[in-house]
């Protein structure tokens, strides 16, 4: 999904009439093209590219962009993909790896149908469309380390002790700042599920109904965050949080914050 977005993307920015590209298969040194955008035929579609090979495999090697603008008659890359780029027509090519932490995590690839040099402004701009993968992935894998977390500290309803609420009161709010921004809608409400196992079985408050990011405000303030704290993590200004938290408070019938928090955790919405 995080490729297919990256497509789009890249297509609208950049005008490149053709793109498309995927990521680095578990264990093995290669990247699997998964996803096509504006091409004309299935040529490239499942293609297994061995990093050093070829122009992406180049990219996967160099842990940086690589373009061309003749691909088969360029001698700066291998020709063992030539049949497939030539089935598609393609040319001039512009390949950029995604890379997580040091690592090669998938390549994206732009390209016209004409012998044509691939200008900075086109080669930044699939730059910038990798960089939408590559904090995509990093959201990924946030997710399901909190997820986990989230499991290993679940609640018996008693935790032994204050540090171990602390914990899980800890990993509630991150789970909570994290879930808006992951754009894949199965993980979100995976994430949004696991917050759900650290807190309280208890039966609602009657009448009582927060927002989802009054909820996630409280879920900063009861971990202990400042205002300002709270606005860097749910990417919001403090002003913002500051009237969720008021509206929250209201709801509630709270005076303080820390009262709104205790409230919150009564209601079963905090751990």
């Amino acid at each position: 999904m995080e490729i297919r977005r990256a497509l789009v993307r890249l297509r609208r920015t950049t005008g490149l009439p053709v793109a498309f590209g995927g990521l680095v298969e578990s264990g093995r040194p290669r990247i699997r093209i998964s996803e096509l955008n504006g091409t004309a035929t299935p040529a490239l579609s499942a293609l297994a590219v061995t990093s050093g090979n070829g122009l992406g495999g180049k990219a996967v090697a160099l842990a940086r962009p690589c373009a061309v603008t003749d691909y088969s008659a360029s001698r700066q890359i291998s020709h063992e993909y030539d049949l497939a780029v030539a089935a598609e027509g393609l040319r001039a090519v512009v390949a950029v790896p995604v890379v997580v932490r040091r690592r090669v995590r998938g390549v994206l690839y732009g390209a016209l149908r004409d012998v044509r040099p691939l200008g900075d402004r086109t080669l930044t701009a699939a730059v910038e469309a990798a960089r939408d993968v590559e904090q995509a992935l990093v959201l990924r894998e946030e997710a399901r380390a909190l997820m986990a977390a989230a499991r290993v500290q679940q609640p018996a309803r008693a935790p032994a002790d204050g540090s171990a609420w602390e914990q899980v009161r800890e990993a509630h709010a991150a789970l909570r700042a994290l879930a808006p921004r992951i754009a894949d809608e199965a993980l979100r409400a995976e994430l949004l599920d696991a917050c759900g196992l650290l807190t309280p079985d208890v039966p609602p408050l009657e009448g009582v109904s927060l927002a989802p990011r009054e909820v996630d405000v409280l879920a900063c303030v009861a971990a202990g965050a400042t205002n300002a704290v709270a606005a860097e993590r749910l990417g919001v200004t403090a002003e913002t949080v500051k009237g969720y938290l008021r509206s929250a408070m209201r709801k509630l019938g709270a005076r303080t914050r820390g009262e709104a928090a205790v409230a919150a955790r009564r209601a079963g919405l905090l751990p």
